[in-house]
């Protein structure tokens, strides 16, 4: 096996487990993967339109708004009026789920650990590649839209 094959298996492995910690931590709290998904948006860029939701989650109207509608029954999100015209609504978190940092601190405390390890120059590589891979992961998600 060639070091780009074996490279290229290790982050699929990886990419691969954090997919699947994000979709038992849904579960763990009650939500789906793309609710919990869509929570973590809202928490990082905070209240946003409907419609910039749908692009930043890749969901389509009718999906988005089946969204919005069980965060919002769930309590995590509210639907107010935008600030700049009337007629626009802005979707706003109002709450997290109430295990979220129970559920999350396994993980958190294991990848901390791992963090640790590293030397402050290395935690800086890390940093800067999850940095820029996500920038490139919007991108080409952008791209395969279209």
């Amino acid at each position: 096996m060639s070091t780009s094959e074996d490279a290229s298996g290790t982050y699929r492995r990886y990419l691969s487990a954090v997919m699947l910690h994000g979709h038992a931590g849904a579960r763990a709290c009650d939500l789906g993967g793309t609710d919990l998904y869509a929570l973590n948006i809202l928490d990082l860029a905070g209240a946003m339109t409907p419609g910039e939701l749908s692009a930043r989650t890749g969901l389509t109207t009718g999906p988005t708004t089946r969204l919005i509608d069980r965060l919002e029954q769930g309590g995590y999100v509210r639907r107010v009026p935008s600030p700049e015209d009337r007629r626009k609504v802005i979707v706003e978190p109002v709450g997290a789920p109430a295990d979220l940092d129970r559920v999350l601190a396994p993980a958190r405390r294991r990848i901390g650990e791992i963090l640790g390890g590293y030397t402050d120059e290395q935690r800086e590589v890390l940093y800067d590649y999850f940095t820029r891979a996500a920038t490139a992961f919007r991108e080409a998600a952008e791209e395969l839209r279209g």
